[in-house]
């Protein structure tokens, strides 16, 4: 199962690279407020990657915008910075929430947007997004965030249940924190280095383990035979691994797990400005 892999690496070299795919009509963006990183898609109107950006973020925590006039800066710098590459004005978007955020943090998280200079024409849950991304119709996406956990069930290509809760990579930096006994921004660091992956690994395999209990009390009795995690927190090689060891299933990551929801998002805007 490929899960849109090569879509996935293609996204990536853009946004590491800093450079611009050639597109084809007009161009939709995906704005992914996360907790540990915002994230800036764009697609074409074949859908198609065009460009891309992050920057770590601190002014939004579990979908809650703790830093309105931060958050606004970061995205007008992103998109500012795509337009002069592009060469061309980004003014549509949609964005994504958390399963479960309340009404008015939603028009907060809408408003930022908005304040960023992009007309917002779709608003999505997470899970929701990445699966639209991946083509999922069946299924449970996972997406582990920086600070929760959301869970989508889909049922012939529709969502028919969302939920989630905290655990996500900042319990995994808070553990790494307080075994190296080091400041959280250095176990940061460590948590997203490769290199470092099999010192941080072990100490985070039981908080991965507390994700998949979240999981597997949600899809019990709901008949889910694959689940499907994305996210950037679960970057780890054996993410899913562990998953499986705890839901006795069939668990899915794609490559790039950090750019599915962002990319999904995207896809949103575009299926909601074209129909």
């Amino acid at each position: 199962m490929l899960l849109q892999n090569d879509v996935l690496a293609e996204f990536g070299e853009l946004v590491a690279s800093g450079r611009c795919n050639s597109y084809k009509g007009p161009l939709f963006a995906g704005v992914d407020l996360g907790t540990a990183n915002t994230v800036l898609a764009v697609v074409d109107s074949d859908g198609h990657p065009v460009a891309g950006a992050t920057a770590r973020s601190k002014g939004v925590r579990d979908g809650i915008v703790v830093d309105y006039i931060g958050t606004v800066q970061a995205v007008s710098r992103m998109k500012a910075a795509l337009e002069e590459k592009l060469g061309a004005e980004l003014s549509v978007a949609a964005t994504a929430i958390p399963p479960g955020i309340i009404e008015g943090n939603v028009k907060c998280i809408v408003n930022v947007v908005e304040g960023a200079g992009f007309e917002v024409k779709s608003v999505a849950d997470e899970p929701s997004a990445a699966a639209e991304l991946l083509g999922i119709q069946e299924g449970a996406v996972v997406d582990v965030g920086g600070g929760t956990t959301g869970i989508s069930i889909l049922k012939d290509g529709k969502v028919v249940f969302t939920a989630d809760e905290p655990t996500g990579g900042t319990h995994m930096s808070l553990v790494t924190a307080g075994y190296y006994g080091i400041p959280f921004e250095e176990a940061e660091a460590m948590k997203l280095d490769p290199a470092r992956e099999e010192d941080v690994f072990p100490l985070v395999v039981p908080v991965i383990e507390k994700m998949a209990m979240i999981v597997r009390k949600y899809i019990a009795g709901k008949d889910v035979k694959d689940i499907y995690v994305v996210g950037g927190a679960a970057t780890f090689q054996a993410f899913e691994k562990v998953f499986e060891k705890v839901l006795h299933t069939s668990v899915y990551k794609p490559n790039d797990t950090l750019f599915v929801t962002p990319l999904g998002i995207a896809i949103h805007c575009r299926e909601a400005q074209l129909g």
